[in-house]
């Protein structure tokens, strides 16, 4: 497993760790401690799933080996339903995912005892993005994107202007995540009124990069993925808005945190096995520095940070596990 899409310099992790050395001696409440300590802590960590938080986990984990060079984690990055699938397995301690389990998740996962804990980590504001020279698709709305997205539009829908009669007659060619994202699944429920529901006839990858190609070597190709993705990128590409009804609104942290960037906007998440949180101090650790310093870690890596009362969920919910 080895760490995927994570840009942040070693200047960023420098000025994140410095900015979070006020915060360091909080691994202390899992009954273990850091650097800072009386005993340092080691162990491993192994974490895979969505490409979406994964850079957000990772940023998180390298903040913490810095503070605790003990303690060796992995995040990998094969997608929300190939994180589920590993966890689920037992194979990772932490699934990163861009979307809540479903049932038959849920049902892998009890099948082989692993028990866990859903924590929100982050808000994105899913982001359509379109080539730079594309001066006509500013603004679209829901139902002219399930004109495009729609499982009916497979070799049907191909030109701009069967989307809007006021678009050119251009070949229209996308880009999205693969089944196994679950930007994937989130997208498809909420612009097709059904999880997994989608033309097949587009170029889908679980690797963020290969949209950002597709898209920006196109000037009529149109993609999809978490905000944060889209920040990197903002030199290549641009991003639509999104009009769910009441006008249209672009992706931004402060409109997916006011409810205005619907229906796009959601919460992101890590799931934990509780198990290894109760027997691994390394774990615990990492996950309660992880939430403790949320809006320090999250800002610096371009993410969406909870709300006050989102960590304070996430706060007690780790509470509960220990």
């Amino acid at each position: 497993m080895k760490i995927q899409r994570f840009g942040v310099s070693a200047a960023f992790v420098l000025a994140g760790a410095l900015a979070l050395s006020a915060c360091g001696g909080q691994e202390a409440e899992s009954g273990s401690t850091g650097t800072d300590g009386e005993a340092a802590l080691s162990g491993s960590i192994a974490s895979d799933g969505s490409s979406t938080v994964g850079p957000l986990t990772s940023a998180a984990a390298e903040l913490f080996m810095g503070e605790n060079s003990g303690v060796q984690i992995t995040v990998g990055t094969s997608g929300t339903g190939g994180g589920f699938k590993k966890f689920c397995e037992g194979q990772t301690q932490l699934s990163n995912a861009s979307r809540p389990i479903k049932d038959e998740e849920k049902a892998a996962c009890e099948a082989n005892g692993i028990e866990y804990q859903e924590v929100v980590v982050a808000n994105d504001a899913m982001t359509v993005v379109v080539n730079k020279e594309n001066t006509f698709a500013k603004c679209l709305t829901v139902q002219e994107l399930n004109t495009m997205w729609a499982p009916e539009a497979t070799g049907k829908v191909t030109t701009w202007n069967q989307i809007n009669p006021a678009f050119p007659a251009e070949n229209l060619k996308l880009y999205g995540p693969g089944t196994d994202s679950g930007t994937f699944d989130y997208f498809t429920d909420e612009i097709n009124g059904e999880e997994g529901a989608s033309r097949t006839d587009y170029e889908p990858s679980e690797d963020d990069n290969i949209i950002v190609q597709g898209v920006a070597g196109d000037k009529n190709a149109l993609g999809y993925f978490g905000f944060t993705f889209f920040e990197e990128n903002a030199d290549k590409l641009t991003a639509v808005e999104i009009d769910g009804g009441k006008g249209c609104v672009a992706p931004s942290s402060e409109t997916a945190r006011d409810g205005s960037y619907t229906p796009l906007a959601r919460p992101l998440f890590v799931y934990v096995d509780k198990k290894a949180f109760a027997s691994n101090p390394a774990l615990a650790s990492f996950m309660n520095f992880y939430i403790e310093n949320d809006t320090a870690i999250a800002e610096a890596a371009k993410y969406i940070p909870l709300s006050d009362e989102q960590k304070k969920t996430a706060q007690d919910e780790l509470a509960s596990l220990g």
